[in-house]
């Protein structure tokens, strides 16, 4: 014991990262379908290490991680931030809004009701909230404190102590509200109102890991016989001479020359074409009136599959059974579309977003055109833009210092944490027109995230850990009750205010107040409960406006109590 107090009192790095290991093993290990994630797992992994050793911890160091982590976050809900407000999304993002500040005033009342020191009002707040990131903003917030140094290191200790005792009835708060108390005081059966609901966005469900042999969309060659009706029509009209049936020509063959169609080309008995649509339209309409050809070089159509970052306003906001009538859509068909890192259901009444990121397939040609309307192709890049994260990360910091508000006798800044989550909000913005600024992958946007965290809350483990018995002492149950109130009551004030104010419909609801408590383990209990992913688009309408709130609240409670 005294060999590996004397290694981590020396080395306190190797610390920090025997805390992230122990603490995502125990975090991935399932009870009962529960886990405690690789964040709060990391937090009492540190603090059981800093109970038994001394490990000192530097505030840079747990600066630069949370920094990289906050600005990964920003960079991630910025091109949906601004747009969440538009169409029906604003209900959602309403909800993201009014949930935290319930959760403030709520968390506020009882830590004054308690007689709680900032710290562990800060923590219990985070914890019950299931929001670790308002760890970071707390404790800043606390260092900047006109306190003497013992004091201020007492209270950034609490902040994990009470973190780490509400964190866990935070967490099964959520879940259970979203998939057991929410339907039942909704008066809803999950199963049946998410039929309901695909019904109304027009989705087919399919079992996971299961791809059909059957193709919706397919293409073909057929020899035009005299009797045609389309002999003698352009393409343009001849692709619709089947009512509501889209079909596409891509190629003739006339005289053993290959022709690409023009709208206004007539079609001419004998001519070989290739031709695109619905399964059922080539079987059913066109095979019972001409005779189908294997025609390799008519056939060889150069495709496409391309992922395409929205960017674009042209067609966001409308069902895609309007877009699918375009002639800009022409012979595209999507396949995926990706919001928030959540695959959202594809259906005939579901909408794009700015920020989403679809995958689109094809003819080549067509679905460079369709890119035209939707944005900018996503090249795949392992390469980081350092320089515009660097000056991003510099600029927020710096604002967050320089700018400050006068309350009463103090002047206060809102903080380097908070200026930096604004710098990454503004720079993923950005994105959305200029997709080639400030390039991020996607797998060093997650990087930041969780290391940056997971880090960030590890160091606060290792310094809370001589704190931990003390306070559990002293305000242990206290803690416990008051997180419990904390996590319920905007639980229960957002399932009223969604449904009886707002009008959202109960599944979109019950995944709004999962994204309004930034928890996806609620999402996944509501998604398996109800054997429907649609709840997703509740989630990502909410999380992002959430999360902006919820983060900053750090700072907040701090301010309040003091």
């Amino acid at each position: 014991m005294e060999w590996m107090s004397s290694l981590l009192t020396r080395h306190p790095e190797m610390g920090v990262y025997l805390a992230l290991a122990i603490g995502y093993w125990v975090g991935t290990r399932k009870l009962r379908g529960f886990t405690l994630g690789g964040v709060t797992g990391s937090l009492l992994a540190g603090m059981l290490i800093g109970i038994l050793f001394e490990v000192p911890v530097s505030a840079t160091a747990k600066s630069v991680v949370f920094l990289l982590f906050l600005f990964g976050i920003g960079y991630e809900v910025g091109p949906r931030f601004v747009s969440a407000m538009r169409g029906d999304g604003w209900r959602f993002a309403v909800l993201g809004a009014f949930m935290p500040v319930v959760g403030l005033l709520v968390a506020w009342g009882m830590a004054v009701a308690l007689d709680l020191n900032p710290g562990l009002a800060a923590g219990m707040l985070s914890g019950a909230l299931t929001e670790s990131p308002a760890m970071g903003t707390a404790t800043e917030a606390i260092r900047n404190l006109p306190l003497d140094a013992a004091t201020l290191k007492m209270y950034e200790a609490h902040v994990g102590v009470a973190d780490a005792l509400c964190y866990v009835s935070g967490a099964l708060g959520v879940i259970l509200t979203c998939s057991v108390f929410g339907p039942a005081l909704l008066r809803v059966d999950l199963v049946e109102e998410s039929l309901k609901l695909e019904a109304r966005y027009g989705i087919v469900r399919v079992r996971n890991g299961i791809a059909s042999a059957w193709q919706p969309f397919e293409t073909r060659g057929y020899r035009v016989d005299a009797t045609a009706p389309i002999v003698g029509r352009s393409v343009a009209e001849a692709e619709r001479v089947a009512d509501g049936m889209r079909l596409f020509i891509h190629r003739i063959r006339r005289d053993g020359e290959l022709l690409d169609p023009l709208p206004d080309m007539r079609i001419e008995a004998g001519d070989l074409l290739a031709i695109s649509g619905r399964r059922e339209v080539l079987v059913g309409y066109i095979g019972e009136r001409a005779d189908e050809v294997d025609d390799r070089d008519l056939l060889d159509i150069p495709t496409a599959a391309h992922e395409v970052f929205i960017s674009k306003g042209d067609w966001t906001g409308r069902p895609l059974e309007e877009i699918a009538t375009l002639d800009e859509a022409r012979a595209v068909f999507l396949r995926r579309i990706m919001r928030r890192g959540q695959e959202i259901p594809i259906g005939t009444r579901s909408v794009l977003e700015r920020g989403d990121v679809v995958l689109v397939t094809g003819p080549e040609t067509a679905v460079l055109r369709a890119t035209a309307h939707l944005g900018e192709l996503v090249q795949p890049t392992d390469a980081t833009d350092f320089v515009a994260v660097g000056t991003a990360i510099f600029a927020g910091a710096l604002f967050g210092v320089v700018v400050a508000v006068p309350v009463g006798n103090v002047t206060v800044t809102i903080g380097t944490s908070v200026g930096v989550l604004l710098a990454g909000i503004v720079t993923g913005h950005l994105r959305v027109h200029r997709p080639l600024f400030g390039r991020v992958p996607d797998s060093a946007v997650k990087f930041m995230q969780s290391f940056g965290l997971a880090g960030f809350v590890a160091m606060v483990g290792l310094g809370a850990g001589p704190h931990f018995l003390p306070a559990v002492r002293e305000s242990g149950l206290g803690l416990l009750s008051g997180g419990m109130v904390v996590t319920m009551v905007p639980l229960l004030a957002g399932l009223w205010f969604g449904r009886a104010v707002l009008k959202i419909d109960p599944i979109l609801l019950l995944g709004a107040i999962s994204g309004a408590q930034t928890f996806t383990a609620a999402l996944a209990a509501l998604q398996e409960k109800s054997g429907s992913a649609i709840a997703v688009i509740g989630y990502s309408g909410s999380v992002a406006i959430a999360h902006v709130f919820l983060t900053t609240w750090g700072s907040v409670i701090v301010l309040l109590m003091t």
